[in-house]
C-alpha cells in the first residue's frame, strides 16, 4: 500500500545504533519486495531473526489439476467445503494457474499453535462469515464480516477467530497486490474520484512484542510447499517499525460504488489489481437513470480473462439460481451475460443489493479436485 507508516519505538535514523534500556542493542531487519526496488520497512527485533534451531517436515500442498484446459462454464457451491479444524489444512485451491491459487476455507479452530509465512504469494482474504484479529509481526488488524484482509507476502502471521463457524475467500497472488493505479496520482495518493480513500485503509494498531526464547514453529509455504521450521525465538519480537510494506484491512462496506446513467462496464468496481489479475467489489448500489437504461449487465465476451464471481450476499440480479458462498467461473473465449429473463426482469428497478467479489486473471485459470466436489456440472446449460 503507497502510504507511510510507523508503529512502536524506531531510532531517528536508520542503519544506527539503537540501544535497549539495558544497552543492547536491538536487531534491524530491511523487510522489502522486488529486490530493493519495491515497498520496504525497516523492522527492530529485541532477537536476532535468524536463528533456526530444526527443520522438522517439508510436504506438498500443490493443487491435483483436473483440467488443463477448460472451455465450460461452472458453478461451485462454495459452502459445501468441507470445514477444517486445522487453518492451513482447510485452505482448499479450486482453480489455479502461474500466477495464483483461488482457495476457499472453513477454519474452525478459534486460533492455531504455529505461525504462518507466505513466501510465494501475497495473500488477500475475503472474511464471508466469522470475525476475529489478524496477529501479526508487523502488528494487529481486527477483522469482522466484509473485511478484506491483504497480508504481503513474507509476513508472519496466525489468526485469531472469535467463533468456529468461519468462511474465508482467498486469492494467493505471486504478484504484489496494489490499489488501482488510475485511481492514485503520480505521488501515489488516492484520487478524489477513486471508490475508496486512505481513510478507509485499516492499518496494524497493536504490537506484539514478546521477548522469548524456546522453540516456535513457523509453518513456511515456499513453491507450493510446506517448511516446518523452529525459531529458537519468538517471531513477534519487534518493537517498531516504519515504512510502506505492511498489512491492512478494508471492508467491502466501505467500496462507494460508481454509477451512470447507463450500465457502467465492471472496472468501476474494480478494488485491486495486479499486472496477472484485477478484483472487484460489487455492492448495494443505484442502478441506472437514462430513461431507456437496462440495469442488466450485456452480454460480453471474455476475450482476454477468465471471470471468477464469489457471491457473498443478496440477490443477484443477473443470475436466477445463486446462493451466499456460490462461484461461478466464466471462462475466456466464450460469451456469456444475464440468465433467462433476467435482462427483462431488471427494466424498472432502481437499486441493488447484492455484495459479491470479483477476480479477472489474464491466464486461464484451472479447476483442481477440490473443485470438482462442489462442481454444478450443469451450470453451462443454464442459459438455454
Amino acid at each position: 500500500m503507497p502510504f507511510y507508516h510507523t508503529l512502536g519505538k524506531i531510532p531517528p535514523k536508520r542503519h544506527t545504533q539503537f540501544r535497549k534500556p539495558n544497552g543492547e542493542l536491538y536487531y534491524e531487519q530491511l523487510f522489502g519486495t522486488i529486490g530493493f526496488d519495491g515497498m520496504y520497512c525497516n523492522i527492530y527485533h529485541t532477537c536476532r531473526p535468524t536463528q533456526v534451531k530444526e527443520i522438522r517436515k517439508q510436504y506438498s500442498v500443490a493443487p491435483k489439476i483436473v483440467n488443463p484446459n477448460n472451455l465450460k462454464s461452472y458453478k461451485l457451491k462454495g459452502f459445501e467445503v468441507t470445514p477444517e479444524k486445522d487453518y492451513l489444512e482447510s485452505r482448499k485451491i479450486v482453480m489455479t494457474n502461474a500466477d495464483c491459487h483461488i482457495v476457499l476455507a472453513a477454519p474452525q479452530n478459534k486460533t492455531q499453535d504455529y505461525f504462518y509465512k507466505n513466501t510465494d504469494s501475497d495473500e488477500l482474504l475475503f472474511v464471508h462469515k466469522g470475525s476475529g484479529k489478524l496477529r501479526t509481526f508487523l502488528g494487529n488488524i481486527d477483522f469482522k464480516y466484509g473485511d478484506y484482509l491483504l497480508i504481503p507476502k513474507g509476513i508472519i502471521y496466525k489468526i485469531d477467530f472469535n467463533t468456529e463457524d468461519n468462511r474465508l475467500f482467498i486469492v494467493e497472488s505471486r504478484r504484489p497486490i496494489y490499489t488501482p493505479k488510475r485511481y492514485r496520482n503520480w505521488f501515489g495518493q488516492l484520487l478524489e474520484h477513486s471508490p475508496f480513500c486512505e481513510r478507509d485503509i485499516r492499518k496494524p494498531y497493536e504490537l506484539e512484542t514478546n521477548d522469548e526464547k524456546g522453540e516456535f514453529i513457523i509453518k513456511v509455504k515456499k513453491r507450493d510447499e510446506i517448511f516446518e521450521i523452529v525459531y529458537a525465538t519468538h517471531p513477534f519480537d519487534v518493537v517498531g517499525y516504519d515504512g510502506y510494506n505492511f498489512p491492512y484491512a478494508f471492508s467491502i462496506h466501505d467500496f462507494e460504488p460508481i454509477t451512470g446513467r447507463i450500465h457502467q462496464p465492471p472496472p468501476v468496481h474494480q478494488t485491486f489489481e495486479t499486472d496477472a489479475f484485477v478484483v472487484c467489489s460489487f455492492v448495494p448500489r443505484l442502478y441506472d437513470y437514462h430513461p431507456l437504461s437496462i440495469p442488466a449487465p450485456y452480454n460480453h465476451s471474455n476475450i482476454d480473462s477468465d471471470e471468477v464471481l464469489y457471491y457473498v450476499d443478496g440477490d443477484f440480479m443477473s443470475r436466477n439460481d445463486v446462493s451466499p458462498g456460490n462461484i461461478s467461473l466464466h471462462p475466456a473465449g466464450i460469451p456469456h451475460g444475464p440468465h433467462p429473463g433476467a435482462y427483462e426482469r431488471s427494466i424498472g428497478k432502481t437499486k441493488t443489493e447484492e455484495l459479491a467479489v470479483m477476480v479477472d486473471t489474464f491466464k486461464p485459470l484451472m479447476l483442481t479436485d477440490e473443485a470438482m466436489k462442489i462442481a454444478d456440472e450443469t451450470y453451462f446449460q443454464s442459459w438455454l
